[in-house]
């Protein structure tokens, strides 16, 4: 198993951007280019168990993602998503995204971790991934300091 996690400091609303991961990820694409889609496929929007599916640009290419949501917590402000299907699990046996939101002081952390099987060694680490997140976090954090 890998693990990667990457950290960004916003200025937005972090209790704003948790929502968005949480109750809202189809609105997402209103706020980054990266994201084309996200639909619901089985459950609601912020219940652990439903089943979203992503369409999403990544290293300059139109991808899918189907994932359940794994894991929310309320008190420490992330989400847990599980890849089930998609592009990513071309490459790897699991995959699994967690967004946190640390809300502390005036700052708002954003703390993205990824963990994951390789399917074979030749397999990459998923760090233009990673960047992709980061591109997304910012994003959104520049569409609510409009």
């Amino acid at each position: 198993m890998g693990k990667l996690v990457s950290e960004t400091e916003i200025k937005s609303d972090g209790d704003v951007f948790h929502e968005i991961f949480r109750y809202r990820p189809h609105h997402v694409f209103n706020m980054s280019p990266i994201v084309q889609g996200c639909d619901l496929i089985e459950g609601e929007f912020g219940t652990v168990g439903s089943v979203i599916r992503w369409r999403y640009t990544h290293d300059g290419k139109k991808k899918v993602a189907k994932q359940i949501i794994q894991a929310i917590d309320e008190e420490k402000k992330s989400v847990t998503f599980k890849m089930i299907e998609g592009d990513l699990m071309k490459l790897y046996n699991t995959f699994i995204i967690t967004v946190h939101v640390d809300t502390k002081g005036e700052s708002n952390l954003v703390t993205w971790t990824t963990e994951y099987e390789k399917l074979n060694e030749s397999v990459e680490d998923p760090n233009t991934l990673m960047n992709m997140f980061v591109s997304l976090t910012k994003d959104i954090e520049a569409h609510h300091l409009k």
